[in-house]
């Protein structure tokens, strides 16, 4: 009995201390993101085979890949960001190695449309929707799909200090 209750326990605690290391994954990618997609910082949070897709970023396939690809879009069309990443939902599958995690972005960021406009203060908004696997007993993305739902220009800009 006391070695069902344990395990049990042992379960339980597995799955809250899961839930919190993919919320601390998903803050981490928001500071990635903030330092102007920092492949430093975004290493870490995906698996090698990772897939990351966004409308308008494209859909790009492996870790390397994607970090080659979000640094040239912050090279190219981010000045800077400023991400609020809002109540996420996490959903850790049975054998407790895989999850799902959505969340809501707001963001407030001076970005260029394409490559060579000059930049405008803008507001984002959309969803997170992503696949996780724990390896080696880390989280890390397998797949991460941003949906931008709104994305509006902010006439008077922004002050940053």
């Amino acid at each position: 009995m006391i070695v069902a209750r344990t395990a049990a326990l042992e379960g339980r605690l597995d799955r809250l201390e899961s839930a919190e290391a993919i919320r601390d994954l998903v803050g981490r990618y928001a500071l990635g993101a903030d330092r102007r997609n920092d492949p430093a910082i975004f290493r870490d949070l995906f698996t090698e085979d990772a897939v990351w897709e966004a409308e308008g970023f494209g859909r790009h396939e492996g870790r390397e890949t994607i970090l080659d690809a979000i640094s040239s879009i912050a090279r190219e069309q981010i000045v800077w960001t400023l991400h609020f990443m809002t109540s996420p939902i996490i959903e850790i599958d049975e054998g407790g190695d895989t999850a799902r995690c959505r969340w809501w972005l707001w963001e407030t960021s001076k970005i260029a449309a394409r490559p060579g406009d000059a930049p405008v203060a803008h507001w984002l908004g959309g969803t997170y929707d992503s696949r996780l696997r724990r390896v080696d007993g880390v989280w890390r993305f397998r797949h991460v799909t941003l949906a931008l739902s709104l994305i509006s220009p902010h006439a008077d800009g922004f002050t940053t200090v």
